[in-house]
Order: C-alpha cells, then sequence, then structure tokens
C-alpha cells in the first residue's frame, strides 16, 4: 500500500466559522460533521476536521495547490472580502501575490490565526 495523506484536525476559535471560511475561499462543498468536528472534505479525499480545542491556538501553516482559474477567484474573494494577504511568508509585502516557482502564490490567514499559502505550481 502506498502512503497518502488522509485527514488532520486544524484547531480553531469557532469550528463553524473556520470550516466556512475554508468552504467559501476555496470553493468547497459541505462534509458531513460528527462529534466535535466540522468538516471539509478537499476533492483528493483529505478531509480537513476543524475543532476547538481546550488550549491556546498555536499559528500552523497551510498550503494549498489550486489551479489558475480558482486562484483567481479565491484571490477576488480576498479582496473583496477586505482580507489582509502577503506575496511572501513574513508578511512584508502586503496586498500582493508572488510568482515563485514558475506559478502564483499569496499568504493570508485564517479566522483562528493559521496562516495560509495559495499557489498555483508545486515546489517540486
Amino acid at each position: 500500500m502506498t502512503v497518502s495523506f488522509n485527514h488532520t484536525i486544524i484547531a480553531a476559535k469557532d469550528r463553524n466559522e473556520s470550516a466556512r471560511f475554508f468552504r467559501e475561499i476555496f470553493e468547497l462543498p459541505e462534509a458531513p460533521s460528527w462529534g466535535p468536528f466540522t468538516n471539509v472534505q478537499l476533492e483528493d479525499g483529505v478531509l480537513l476536521q476543524f475543532a476547538e480545542p481546550p488550549v491556546d491556538i498555536q499559528m500552523q501553516h497551510y498550503a494549498f495547490l489550486v489551479d489558475d482559474e480558482l486562484f483567481d477567484r479565491a484571490y477576488a474573494r480576498l479582496q473583496t472580502k477586505g482580507i489582509e494577504h502577503w506575496a511572501d511568508p513574513q508578511m512584508q509585502l502586503a496586498g500582493q501575490t508572488n510568482t515563485e516557482h514558475g506559478g502564483r502564490g499569496v499568504y493570508f490567514k485564517d479566522p483562528a490565526g493559521h496562516g495560509l499559502e495559495m499557489i498555483t505550481r508545486p515546489y517540486l
């Protein structure tokens, strides 16, 4: 059997708000949820499970590979919603995108403060 990524739990201040944010930005459908999780399913079967832990949330980084058309639509949503974004992970180039690795990329934060990256070309 090969190894593939199946799911991860993403800490959230409000699990429903965070899941809704991901669904709206990345055009993802609702997924069945259970127990302490509000779930979002990616096209490749990976499940993002949002939960509200009883501890302080430490910022994590999540990068998403999207096609050029989705990038354009998602980036337009970031701008329309006034979501702060940067061309670099150091958050120095505000309001810009980058053209690293032969594609385009942008960094922004979700409602829980996690660093998200959206890219149109894989790094490798």
